[in-house]
């Protein structure tokens, strides 16, 4: 399937948690608005869209309607970007059982997420489970072929960083933000070039 030019490249977000409003939802807007911003076409998976995927089983072969849309969506992505709360210095499970459903990206002609830059944020309340997490979803990037961005981003929650209206409000993390965006969308552009 033909991809996006290289002046609008398509970048999907994909959060892992359910709860609404969450910092890692708001993380995940925040870079995604900077990379709409640099021209890039965005799009969102959200905790409760990840939450409608059945487990992720190696030998059901039979696909929901939602896990064909999933992997669709990712298989036309330019790039990505991972947010997600750290749980016991991990992922949340509800984004590895969608990443875990990648598998089905195997044979493609771009297998996996070849080709395809990812931006990784963790957020966590406190920093030492933020820091092993973000390590994990790094290695799981590159154990699909996929080209880490060179900032990963972790965030202390227990810190004041965005409003009620899920601004960020801490301008450090909004430039991390504009920097993982960029290098993002500047590297879906160079690869379609």
């Amino acid at each position: 399937m033909p991809h996006s030019s290289a002046s609008r490249p398509r970048i999907v977000g994909i959060g892992g948690t359910t709860k609404a409003g969450s910092s890692t939802e708001k993380s995940l807007l925040a870079c995604l608005a900077a990379a709409e911003k640099l021209g890039a076409e965005v799009r969102v998976i959200a905790g409760p869209q990840l939450a409608g995927l059945p487990l992720y089983s190696p030998e059901e072969s039979a696909r929901t309607p939602e896990q064909q849309q999933f992997v669709a969506t990712v298989r036309d992505a330019d790039g990505l970007i991972l947010a997600t709360p750290a749980y016991h210095a991990g992922m949340s499970g509800l984004l590895k059982n969608a990443i875990d459903l990648l598998e089905d990206l195997r044979d493609e002609p771009r297998p996996y997420l070849d080709g395809r830059a990812v931006g990784c944020i963790v957020t966590a309340y406190g920093w030492q489970g933020a820091g092993t997490t973000l390590t994990s979803v790094r290695t799981i990037v590159h154990a699909l072929r996929g080209w880490p961005t060179p900032l990963g981003i972790t965030l202390n929650t227990a810190l004041p960083l965005f409003d009620s209206a899920g601004a960020c409000i801490d301008e450090r993390t909004q430039t991390q933000f504009e920097m993982l965006a960029a290098q993002v969308v500047g590297f879906a552009r160079r690869f379609a070039a």
